[in-house]
């Protein structure tokens, strides 16, 4: 058989499986999709736009279309974001189709009207950076440059969403995070002011981890579950607390390990490289690993 005939007669046949197949696990018909997906990042890199006019790449000298310019996004965003959260809505938690649209329009307003004070608490990270890192030369370099920045902004955003119970949408938002830095948060997760992750590849903050102000952490850090109860049908039980607090003026160093949704990091502490604790630690202590001795002949 040649492809063209195979292409006819087959493609058909196998594209009412796959649907078949997916619709046994996922509603086709009240799915964000993949487009939806897409979309909310595109939402993303206007909210960004909005919150950090520099960001625009169109009417950088002129105050009067930037206005314009981020006005025409965010009201575009708007709502576009409350249809897709009314889709999830509609999905995951069964209202109807009315109840949904009134809901995401209330949590859209809600969020946007967080973005004020969300920029400030921005500017706090930033500093905290430029504070944090002999490296850098201005806080300019930072915005455009700094992994950590761009995560804190999108997490700083999809955290008020999970706040508000929107389904789906802030993890997508996390995890687009995610792929573009290296560090994964946890919408749920709670960060306080003046917080900066130095490098950033390969940290790990999990779902209820609350952090304090002016924490600084370095590459390769987790901040997650030392164990996962179960219910009587042996999976693991949803909705508890199951990883750490971090409290304020803590320095975490690069490959830490702290677990545990009981286990708590003393506020003024310095955590060392490479540890691995899994309980609590008191304020203002110094926690490292024994340096070798030295092999002297």
């Amino acid at each position: 058989m040649k492809l063209n005939e195979w292409l006819n007669n087959e493609i058909p046949n196998i594209a009412k499986t796959l649907v078949d197949v997916h619709k046994d696990y996922f509603s086709i018909e009240k799915s964000i999709g993949f487009e939806g997906q897409e979309t909310i990042y595109k939402i993303l890199q206007n909210f960004r736009s909005a919150l950090f006019p520099c960001l625009c790449d169109k009417y950088s000298s002129d105050n009067t279309r930037i206005n314009v310019s981020i006005g025409n996004n965010l009201r575009k965003s708007a709502l576009d974001l409350s249809e897709l959260i009314g889709k999830v809505l509609v999905n995951e938690n069964a209202l109807n189709e009315t109840d949904a649209k009134r809901k995401a329009e209330e949590i859209v307003m809600n969020l946007i009207n967080k973005f004020p004070e969300i920029r400030k608490t921005l500017q706090t990270d930033i500093q905290a950076a430029y504070d944090g890192d002999p490296a850098t030369t201005s806080t300019e370099e930072i915005l455009f440059s700094y992994p950590s920045i761009q995560a804190i902004s999108i997490h700083r955003i999809a955290h008020e969403l999970y706040k508000l119970n929107v389904p789906i949408i802030p993890r997508i938002m996390s995890e687009y995070a995610h792929g573009l830095t290296g560090i994964d948060i946890h919408p749920g997760a709670s960060i306080g002011e003046y917080f900066f992750i130095d490098h950033g590849t390969g940290v790990v903050i999990g779902e209820t981890c609350t952090i304090g102000k002016n924490v600084k952490i370095y590459q390769g850090v987790t901040l997650g579950a030392k164990s996962f109860p179960l219910d009587e049908n042996g999976n693991p039980i949803k909705g508890i607390k199951r990883h750490p607090n971090i409290e304020d003026n803590v320095v975490i160093y690069a490959g830490a390990t702290i677990l545990g949704g009981d286990t708590t990091i003393g506020q003024n502490s310095v955590i060392g490289g490479n540890i691995w604790l899994t309980q609590s630690v008191p304020e203002n202590s110094k926690v490292y690993n024994s340096q070798p001795l030295p092999n002297i002949k």
